[in-house]
């Protein structure tokens, strides 16, 4: 976590996005099953939604499903025939993530893919309002490569994990931190505009222009 513990609690209680009860109990069984920190928490989770309300999003790409919680999140702004597609290559997370969702009423507008992202995503032929990515970090770059000429005029691209840990800022980087930290300073090149947002481990919103 980047900022200070209680501040973070402080955050936490002042949310007035309310967290829908199944949300809360998949994420609390996903930190019983998981590592915590590989997944969204309360206050990611209520980003992810309010961007999505805001936006009220057609489609929606989401790369890295986990157990679904995030997928979920995103679904509460689609418009009512909206679709989001989830990929992940882990058949234990997509597993969950099933089960998680089918139990919703966002089972409908939410497809899961199970394999390569980078493989997948040529194969989509259609224009997405919303990506989120949060997947394996060495690949971020190729998949915002991939995504960027499939994303609408304004849409937004949310990633996670930016900061690294807040390693991010050490001269001394370690091999991950160095590809976060490439990755970010790549972004320049593009024709967008972003915000590093510190919740969790670093989200960076983007819009393309």
């Amino acid at each position: 976590m980047i900022i200070n513990k209680e501040l973070y609690k402080y955050i936490q209680k002042i949310i007035y996005n309310k967290e829908p009860n199944y949300l809360k109990n998949i994420r609390k069984k996903g930190y019983k099953n998981i590592n915590k920190k590989d997944m969204s928490d309360l206050v990611q989770g209520r980003f992810l939604s309010l961007i999505s309300k805001i936006k009220r999003p057609k489609n929606i790409l989401e790369i890295g499903t986990l157990i679904g919680y995030s997928s979920l999140c995103l679904s509460e702004g689609l418009k009512k025939k909206g679709v989001l597609i989830t990929i992940d290559n882990n058949k234990n997370s997509i597993k969950h993530a099933k089960k998680n969702i089918n139990k919703t009423k966002y089972k409908n507008n939410i497809r899961i893919i199970y394999g390569n992202a980078l493989e997948i995503i040529p194969k989509l032929k259609i224009k997405f309002d919303i990506v989120f990515i949060d997947a394996d970090k060495k690949n971020y770059l190729n998949y915002f490569n991939l995504i960027i000429n499939r994303i609408s005029k304004n849409g937004i691209i949310i990633i996670d994990n930016v900061l690294w840990k807040g390693l991010i800022i050490n001269k001394k980087k370690d091999k991950f931190t160095k590809i976060i930290d490439n990755f970010n300073k790549k972004l320049k090149k593009y024709n967008i505009e972003n915000i590093i947002i510190p919740i969790r481990d670093g989200l960076n919103l983007i819009i393309k222009n």
